[in-house]
């Protein structure tokens, strides 16, 4: 079964995923950072694909793909280094990246590579539905991935049926219509939001992201879905600290 699946059917709520951009802050990173992840007890976690014009992310993801295309990053290496860590790797990894540097890979083989190095499924935000329904769900399908599609407050509930109806695993929840970036707090807008979603009554759980980073956060994210998604704020912390290991432990800290 897809480690994905498995994990939603094991656990309800609070699920803790965490993000993080591949050949940031250093271009080894990667196995150090999803083996330190998962030892601190993450439930899950999306490994980003750096992309030079990745829209849908705040500065801070932003400037962590620049830098990690700037050393040297990409996919090739990318499944190489989870090729490498993948009998080590015992929870779900998720592979977050925009269409074009998949499309240049192509996305059967894309897939393909995925499954090899124990990746379970794929978050690609500008991905159209239409084409995914069309030319990537067959091949996703095939290969036993899931594609996770993200909805967003300006969502319409016709387009999350049909996102709920035609995707597996869980569904994105997108907090807000801006981009990724950390928030203190949750206003009644937003909370608004994750009540009228609840009240919908969707097959898929939920997952929401986009200003996650504290407690407060957490705890908000936790009783309107299944769990939440963090990634501004680890990446923040991967910067200020010497080591992953150490941004690992301070984000859970934060977390308490």
């Amino acid at each position: 079964m897809n480690r994905i699946s498995e994990l939603f059917e094991r656990k309800k709520s609070n699920i803790l995923s965490i993000y993080f951009t591949a050949g940031f802050p250093a271009l080894d990173d990667t196995g150090r950072i999803i083996k330190a992840l998962q030892s601190a007890g993450v439930d899950l976690i999306e490994v980003g694909i750096p992309f030079s014009d990745p829209m849908a992310d705040g500065p801070v993801i932003q400037e962590s793909s620049t830098i990690a295309l700037r050393n040297g990053m990409n996919l090739k290496l990318l499944f190489r280094q989870l090729e490498e860590i993948a009998p080590e790797v015992k929870i779900p990894l998720i592979m977050m990246g925009y269409v074009n540097p998949i499309m240049q890979c192509g996305f059967g083989k894309f897939a393909q590579d995925c499954v090899r190095c124990g990746v379970s499924g794929l978050i690609i935000p500008d991905l159209p539905f239409n084409e995914y329904l069309e030319n990537y769900k067959p091949i996703a399908d095939r290969c036993g991935l899931k594609i996770i599609m993200l909805i967003t407050p300006e969502t319409s509930e016709e387009r999350i049926r049909l996102i709920d109806a035609h995707t597996e695993g869980f569904i994105y929840m997108v907090s807000s219509a801006s981009t990724t970036g950390a928030q203190k707090s949750f206003d009644e807008q937003k909370q608004a939001y994750f009540r009228r979603i609840n009240a919908m009554k969707l097959k898929n759980p939920r997952l929401i992201g986009f200003g996650i980073s504290n407690r407060a956060t957490l705890d908000a994210a936790f009783a309107n879905a299944s769990g939440a998604i963090i990634g501004s704020r680890f990446i923040s912390l991967l910067k200020e600290e010497n080591q992953p290991e150490q941004a690992v432990k301070k984000l859970m800290e934060t977390l308490k």
